[in-house]
């Protein structure tokens, strides 16, 4: 038992020194954490010896609920509604269209047999939540591209689980009711928001009443909250999954007591999770049984990636007006990730004949996605002339923790392009009345401001301002920048 607390500390320390040291080349760290969790079990280093699908599953479910509560709590407003259409559109229909032109690639065009080739085509069918953020907010792209996949891969697990369920259930029974099929789709879609919006309504109230004197009750009423959340979706027969990124994003859009605290509270449990799941998926399989299938496995991602989600992209949007260019990234950008390997349980779990060579299939194809997709988007989004200059991450921050209400802020704002360019002298602004500019960052460079500190392009700073004046804030600081004449892309769509 001892062995525990030294082999899981190990395994944490060598993900983050590989991630750290492979960041140079994008390599994504959910790839590390699947490669960690894969060196560490029983086929190589044998260090672990793991196997229990039914156990994984649980605790991926449960590392997916924070990180899906973590994706909606910093997913902006404007962001979803600017995105709803396409998002929408992908994460239902896409998902049908993703799987029946899989089906129909392995079925009829490589021959497949019929077991194997629906019931791999609905799981791995939706894109996944977990790798799509980890790695798509580590590029910079345009806004409503990254936000169309990011809230795509967080409301398409629905539906995939729902084919799934109705594919296991039709071959192990011999019965599938297509009525009841609708209604139950209907049922998960409508109802889990809904009561991710009621718990999330009545946490901010809950968060805002309390006046605890120790901060760390705070971070038990978030846990309480996410967990909550989920478990009444899933006793209601509802998706939980999409309750408590409704939870998140509602509780996001909101000001609340302790919010700075509570953010990066559940920034780092969504990151905790997110590698342990990788790695505890990663122990799962047994590399030695890939011989008898990697081929094809090879042949379901080539499937995926070039035929499949790309067919789903482009008739899942017709009419929505969208260039050309992002529909060819976000049809690369389909990654997939935990929630299909997850999925890819039920089969042997219900007792199906192949059930162990679908998870590996599944699992064969995951970690091509998430290696070569996930770690060529970069790449991708350059080639198709829609990456944006890369600026680093600012080195230095405040923030304001709070523990009674108060209807003041920090606004953190960076400044537009091009890098160094001389703007306006801070007495020169006109701020709201109030605000007070209290942190300027430029580069490894800290800034203390006064009336004379000249802003630059690519400076990040940072205003104590009232809540309801954050956009006259931005307005002031990025309006001087305006002067500049920025090159437009042309509109190939």
């Amino acid at each position: 038992m001892s062995l525990i607390y030294i082999i899981v500390p190990c395994l944490l320390l060598v993900v983050v020194l590989a991630a750290v040291w492979l960041d140079r080349w994008s390599v994504p760290i959910i790839l590390v954490a699947l490669g960690a969790g894969i060196a560490f079990g029983s086929d190589v280093l044998g260090l672990v010896d793991f196997g229990d699908m039914k156990l994984s599953n649980e605790i991926a479910n449960l590392a997916l609920v924070f990180i899906l509560f973590n994706g909606g709590f910093g997913t902006k407003k404007d962001d979803l509604r600017m995105v709803a259409l396409p998002a929408g559109g992908l994460a239902t229909w896409g998902v049908v269209l993703t799987a029946a032109a899989s089906f129909g690639i392995l079925r009829f065009a490589l021959g497949w047999e019929l077991q194997k080739a629906l019931l791999i085509s609905v799981i791995i069918s939706s894109t996944d939540a977990a790798a799509t953020f980890s790695i798509l907010r580590r590029q910079s792209l345009p806004k409503r591209l990254s936000a169309t996949v990011e809230v795509e891969s967080a409301a398409n697990d629905p539906m995939a689980i729902l084919l799934t369920l109705i594919a296991v259930e039709a071959f192990s029974t011999g019965t599938a009711r297509p009525a009841m099929v609708v209604l139950t789709f209907a049922w998960k879609f409508a109802v889990g928001p809904v009561i991710g919006f009621l718990i999330a309504k009545a946490a901010l109230w809950l968060f805002n009443r309390l006046s605890p004197q120790d901060r760390g009750y705070y971070y038990i009423l978030f846990l309480s909250v996410v967990l909550l959340t989920y478990g009444l979706a899933e006793a209601a027969k509802a998706s939980g999954m999409l309750a408590v990124f409704t939870a998140g994003f509602v509780m996001g859009s909101k000001s609340f007591v302790h919010k700075q605290g509570v953010t990066n509270f559940s920034s780092a449990i969504a990151t905790i999770a997110n590698i342990g799941m990788f790695v505890l998926l990663g122990l799962l399989v047994f590399p030695r049984e890939w011989k008898a299938i990697w081929l094809d496995g090879v042949v379901l991602f080539l499937v995926l990636a070039f035929l499949a989600r790309p067919a789903a992209v482009w008739l899942g949007t017709l009419g929505m007006k969208l260039p050309w260019r992002e529909k060819t990234f976000i049809s690369w950008a389909g990654l997939r990730g935990a929630v299909p390997i997850v999925l890819a349980t039920y089969p042997a779990a219900a007792g199906l004949s192949g059930g162990n060579d679908i998870f590996n299939l599944v699992f064969f194809a995951v970690l091509l996605s998430v290696s070569i997709q996930g770690s060529t988007l970069g790449l991708v989004a350059k080639w198709l002339g829609l990456s944006t200059p890369s600026r680093p991450q600012a080195l230095y921050n405040l923030e304001l923790v709070t523990m009674a209400a108060s209807d003041l802020d920090l606004v953190v704002v960076d400044l537009p392009d091009p890098q160094g360019v001389p703007g306006p002298r801070v007495r020169d602004l006109k701020l709201p009345k109030g605000a007070v500019i209290t942190l300027v960052t430029r580069g490894r460079e800290v800034v203390a401001p006064n009336g004379n500190t000249i802003l630059r392009g690519w400076d990040q700073v940072t205003v104590l301002a009232h809540a309801q004046d954050g956009d006259l804030v931005r307005d002031a600081l990025l309006k001087p920048f305006d002067i500049w004449e920025k090159p437009k892309p042309r509109d190939l769509g």
